[in-house]
């Protein structure tokens, strides 16, 4: 069974004190028969009581509050995982029966909140690209492994051309992105399919085998295939999830599941960095901490790749 070491860190550098720092992280990692957590510690700048409870998802969630004047914030989890190989699906069960199941459970829970869809204009052709209906000929693992794919080829890997807010319309009309975008692009498309789907966030363990994002945060899909249960797919990589795949966390979307999200009093302008080191499967840490910082853009800010998006849309006010 593999075991991985994940660091990861968070860091608020502000301009001057701020106070009544009141935060929320989602930095447990999921346990179940095939992910289990060996031991975790987080450590957080003032040493405040951590407050965990579970929430509607399932997912374990931490609250603090570090009230006292302070000029940075940093959250430092470290973690030990182990993850075992999970049974792949099979399509045994006449594809008929399979749709049939989901129409019968769509307005059963946990599938609901996993079918409701965005409200989002561009939902229409997403649709006739895909073809969707034309997919129900074939079982619906099917359907989300040739979903998977059409994401994976028809969408370019760029990182920062996109942030977290960016929306579902603005990834469509780039066709590319990063995973948290795969993610919510193939979210969409099994949710028309009403093939309920979840967001999944998480990491990559390195393996050497070039898969984006690895030894890093990354997201993903987890859709409910009938018969079975729940599978993972990974449009960013095309393929199935499995045991160099650590869960994190699951919702409907990136905003269930952000990592650090709060507020507080005091001056609007900071940086805000953020690093990930994960392991081989052998356990051997191959960064170290003060390497793996790296400043994140902030929401108004330009980066180079942005010239991209700048192309896209000019050719977009062209047609």
């Amino acid at each position: 069974m593999p075991r991985f070491n994940i660091q990861h860190i968070t860091s608020y550098i502000y301009e001057g004190p701020v106070r009544d720092s009141a935060n929320q992280i989602i930095l447990y990692p999921l346990q179940d028969e095939f992910q289990e957590v060996h031991h975790q510690e987080i450590r957080i700048t003032g040493d405040p009581q951590v407050e965990v409870y579970r929430n509607y998802y399932g997912n374990l969630v931490g609250s603090f509050m570090h009230a006292e004047p302070h000029s940075t914030l940093v959250i430092n989890s470290k973690v030990e995982v182990f993850v075992k190989s999970r049974p792949m699906p099979s399509d045994e069960i006449p594809a008929p029966q399979q749709w049939q199941q989901l129409h019968e459970i769509r307005h059963h829970t946990p599938y609901i909140d996993f079918l409701k869809q965005e409200n989002v204009e561009a939902l229409p052709e997403i649709e006739s690209f895909a073809a969707l209906q034309s997919l129900k000929v074939n079982t619906p693992l099917h359907a989300a492994n040739h979903l998977t794919t059409l994401v994976y080829e028809n969408f370019t890997y760029i990182k920062g051309i996109t942030d977290v807010e960016t929306t579902l319309n603005e990834i469509w009309k780039l066709r590319a992105g990063v995973c948290q975008d795969f993610a919510h692009m193939l979210l969409a498309m099994l949710r028309l399919l009403e093939i309920p789907a979840r967001y999944v966030s998480g990491y990559i363990c390195p393996n050497k085998n070039g898969m984006r994002g690895e030894g890093a945060t990354h997201a993903w899909v987890e859709a409910y295939i009938p018969y079975f249960g729940w599978v993972g797919f990974d449009p960013t990589n095309n393929c199935i999830t499995n045991d160099l795949h650590v869960r994190l966390a699951t919702g409907r979307s990136f905003s269930d599941v952000s990592p650090v999200k709060g507020t507080y009093k005091g001056t609007a302008a900071h940086t805000l960095e953020v690093g990930v080191s994960v392991s081989y499967e052998n356990g051997e840490t191959i960064d170290a901490p003060e390497t793996i910082l790296t400043p994140q853009p902030n929401k108004n800010g330009e980066s180079i790749s942005n010239s991209y998006r700048r192309h896209m849309e000019m050719m977009q006010q062209q047609q």
